[in-house]
């Protein structure tokens, strides 16, 4: 297991979740008419074009202190929606002017929270997690080799080099997103920012187009068998098919590159695990509403976790383009972590 289940830290409580003063999308707080019906392309297909967004302070596990507690009532909901807002306010307000540098070594600061699109609602059920099954809202417990493996001194030192803790030996010890390649994964899961997606149709494909470092998925639906397994891809192969109003949608394919990240606090800002070759995902969208798109996936992975599991993230629609998330063009923070480590190698500091 070369790499597997690279846990960086723990997803946080409902009542630490900070985001930014935009909401996702009023499409969730829009009554649903009752004559409503899921709109059509004009081919017939169910039309779940357009942008979405996925932004949440719902985590994707369950915290522990709410134990059995699957769901929050309205005043709960609305407590943690205010401890957002109010967060968000803290973040924003003026820092300090400095009139002297900072020490060698300081804490110069990164964004305040106008940069950070977690959102400022709960998802629309109140649900205390994203996880749905296990019922416990937390995932499955990991195969004693994933186990063995988080707790290695290897994960230990992969962990201290992408927290800046001892210099990096390569930039291939940094994942997919850090060397702007691949962000996110399959499933795609809520993250610190952006999180909008746009979903173009056409009778035999349809494409997802990814904010984050504007990834793009293609998804076909002509029946076509699967991709030689001996080959992969960052996203899989994924091939679809309606079922009635719901888009299923089976990818696997993914090899060496099988890599899911979501988001939460911490010094690396949530969990990254780099899975097997094994994975297979299957996901499910379908419009429930004007400005709603029911976004369900389950996770097998049977080098990783005991058993699937599955999630549910709705998404919000958008009424603003799509814009391009140029990293890899300027991706300076490689640059400039690769040379602190060999600056701290000649100092003579950290192994």
């Amino acid at each position: 297991m070369s790499r597997l289940c690279r846990v960086r830290a723990g997803v946080g409580a409902l009542a630490l979740a900070a985001g930014v003063v935009l909401a996702p999308a009023a499409g969730w707080s829009q009554p649903v008419p009752e004559e409503w019906t899921a709109p059509r392309t004009a081919w017939g297909d169910p039309d779940i074009g357009g942008v979405w967004n996925s932004s949440t302070v719902t985590p994707l596990e369950r915290p522990e202190a709410l134990g059995d507690q699957a769901f929050l009532t309205e005043e709960e909901a609305a407590a943690v929606e205010a401890r957002v807002v109010e967060a968000n306010a803290r973040a924003n307000a003026p820092s300090e002017v400095r009139t002297e540098p900072l020490p060698v070594g300081g804490n110069v600061g990164a964004y305040n929270a106008f940069w950070i699109d977690r959102g400022t609602t709960v998802v629309p059920t109140r649900r205390t997690s994203l996880v749905v099954d296990p019922p416990n809202g937390r995932l499955p417990a990991l195969t004693p080799e994933a186990a063995a493996y988080v707790s290695s001194p290897g994960r230990q030192r992969l962990k201290d080099v992408r927290e800046g803790v001892v210099p990096a030996d390569s930039y291939a010890q940094f994942d997919w997103g850090d060397r702007c390649i691949w962000y996110r994964g399959v499933p795609s899961l809520p993250t610190a920012y952006n999180n909008n997606y746009q979903i173009v149709q056409t009778p035999g494909v349809i494409a997802i187009v990814q904010e984050h470092i504007h990834d793009v998925r293609f998804i076909h639906l002509d029946g076509r068998p699967r991709i030689d397994g001996r080959v992969s891809q960052f996203g899989g192969h994924s091939l679809g098919r309606w079922e009635g109003d719901t888009l299923v949608v089976e990818t696997a394919g993914f090899g060496d590159r099988a890599y899911l990240f979501a988001s939460g606090p911490g010094p690396q800002g949530g969990t990254n695990w780099d899975l097997s070759p094994d994975l297979r995902v299957v996901e499910r969208f379908t419009r429930v509403a004007p400005g709603t798109l029911d976004y369900e996936f389950t996770v097998h992975d049977p080098n990783v976790w005991t058993t699937p599991w599955t999630g549910s993230s709705p998404w919000a629609r958008g009424d603003q383009p799509l814009y391009e998330y140029a990293c890899h063009e300027g991706n300076y923070g490689m640059t400039n972590i690769l040379a602190g480590s060999r600056a701290a190698e000649a100092a003579g500091q950290g192994r």
